[in-house]
């Protein structure tokens, strides 16, 4: 796998309460790491070090369900270009209409996906491809709200519901989010086993290059890293570079 491929396939993440970047244990509010540098400068140092993608999560909007920090996705959708998907309180009809024309390439849609197919299905028949369906999951369970409700369903309960409508699936093991611990790669194993053609996302756990190069190497199409990036634990240049030596977590 060439720098390019990484370049391309992983997937930068930035999450924000408050506005301000921030990322989370587990999924734990009462745990949360902030980060002094800005959205926004983040997002230009990753587009310097050659990333092509960001994944923007506005954890309130997930947890309030409330459609907030437009401000933030367009001031970085206009001053970098970085392809950005969005996601956390997306919940109105109209909500996946002001994602994009706020400057995404894609909104991510998780609770209502779960909560209310119907009208998720009505999103991805209006906007197809540019909507990415989000399953955040805890001891096999899709967790809504921001990861708050226990919704019953399994991941793959969720893709048999939008099945034939469905382009994108970001997954996430919220025991592996923010641990640097690896990812759980029995469970997007089981999705490209189960769901060949499905474009999935893997989301959690990453922790150094190695893990990465092993999930794009199973066929997932790309790789979300947060916190091993902020904390340096996968070094821009390193990635740029693409340093065939596995780097120590």
């Amino acid at each position: 796998m060439n720098a390019l491929d990484l370049l391309e396939r992983v997937i930068p993440a930035i999450d924000l309460i408050d506005g301000k970047c921030v990322r989370l244990t587990q999924g734990d509010y009462a745990r949360p790491a902030f980060y002094a540098s800005t959205p926004l400068d983040i997002a230009l140092r990753y587009e310097a070090a050659g990333l092509r993608r960001l994944h923007l999560v506005n954890l309130d909007g997930a947890r309030d369900g409330r459609l907030s920090r437009l401000d933030i996705l367009e001031r970085i959708a206009t001053r970098t270009s970085l392809q950005v998907d969005f996601s956390g309180g997306i919940r109105n009809d109209d909500d996946p209409r002001r994602v994009l024309d706020a400057g995404a390439a894609w909104a991510c849609v998780g609770s209502v996906a779960c909560l209310d197919p119907a009208r998720a299905a009505s999103w991805l028949e209006r906007h197809g491809d540019r909507l990415i369906i989000g399953a955040d999951t805890l001891d096999g369970v899709i967790r809504a709200r921001g990861w708050q409700e226990a919704t019953g369903l399994t991941v793959f309960d969720l893709v048999n519901t939008h099945a034939g409508r469905l382009h994108h699936l970001m997954c996430t093991d919220i025991s592996c989010d923010g641990t640097l611990a690896g990812p759980n790669f029995a469970l997007y194993g089981q999705l490209r086993e189960r769901f060949p053609d499905l474009r999935v996302i893997a989301s959690g756990g990453v922790c150094d290059l190695d893990d990465a190069r092993r999930l794009l190497a199973g066929g997932v199409s790309g790789v979300i890293v947060g916190k091993a990036l902020l904390e340096g634990k996968i070094a821009l240049e390193e990635l740029a570079a693409n340093d065939q030596n596995p780097s120590p977590c």
